[in-house]
């Protein structure tokens, strides 16, 4: 899954790809690498982030997904607001991507379920200017896991259906370095739910401290310099079982990736 960010205020790209023509231009380019799915996103969910309002997400998004469908791409359509993905769905979106998991919007989840389209829930706690305050467990990948079964059970209720519902563990949501670390080997606890697993940690602030020797209040590396250590990531979410990654950088997640299948090729052959 290929990321479009389209807004002005991203952590990762800082609104380079804000204009709606560099938008979809980026979107084909992510085709053209490999991605195959665009994820397109008009709120930035890094933390702290103000919301925009409800035009102006709707503004932001709904050129890119029509333009980057009608060229035959499959677009998720990344928010937390039903009408956004309601009007994204009728501009050709085939995949709600929610990082409230549907908790955002009480509309959410009748939509999805008249809907009958793939439905990402995230883990979630609070929005953006008040997840890093929710940063408190006992057991990080427990509560988790233990969470995201809530949210399956409350998204059954509602009417969607079992083999609609993807489940994201929340990198980076309301988690801080040592939590990204544990949920992400625990991850096969979260594939074991029974549902496709979507792996977002792609530029993640805890990719940008890797050094063992740096001391707690050091300086993480830019995002931009981060998708090394999300490939190794992918790879790893791959090898959990997992469903897809959410990826800013394609080229170099998917070398990993096909690093993993040859070595797994080469020892079918031995079998």
């Amino acid at each position: 899954m290929g990321v479009v960010n389209v807004t002005p205020d991203s952590f990762s790209d800082g609104g380079r790809w804000f204009e709606p023509r560099a938008a979809i231009e980026h979107g084909a380019l992510l085709l053209e690498q490999g991605a195959d799915l665009l994820d397109i996103g008009g709120e930035s969910t890094r933390p702290g982030a103000a919301r925009p309002s409800e035009r102006e997400e709707l503004d932001r998004v709904l050129e890119v997904v029509r333009a980057l469908a009608d060229q035959g791409a499959k677009v998720s359509v990344d928010t937390m607001r039903a009408r956004v993905a309601a009007e994204a769905l009728d501009a050709g979106a085939c995949l709600i991507n929610d990082v409230s998991g549907g908790l955002a919007d009480p509309q959410m989840a009748p939509l999805v379920a008249s809907a009958g389209v793939p439905f990402v829930a995230m883990h979630w706690r609070a929005h953006s200017a008040q997840m890093d305050l929710e940063a408190r467990y006992a057991d990080v990948l427990g509560e988790v896991v233990a969470e995201l079964e809530q949210r399956v059970a409350g998204l059954l209720e509602a009417g969607v259906a079992a083999e609609a519902i993807i489940l994201d563990p929340g990198f980076g949501f309301s988690k801080d370095a040592g939590h990204n670390w544990e949920l992400l080997a625990g991850l096969g606890q979260v594939v074991a739910l029974g549902h496709p697993v979507l792996v977002g940690t792609s530029r993640k602030r805890f990719l940008g401290r890797l050094d063992p020797t740096a001391g707690p209040d050091a300086e993480p590396s830019p995002p931009i310099e981060r998708d090394a250590a999300t490939a190794a990531t992918s790879l790893l979410a791959a090898q959990a079982g997992a469903w897809a990654v959410r990826v800013h950088d394609v080229p170099s997640t998917r070398d990993a990736l096909a690093v993993w299948e040859h070595v797994r090729a080469a020892g079918a052959d031995h079998d």
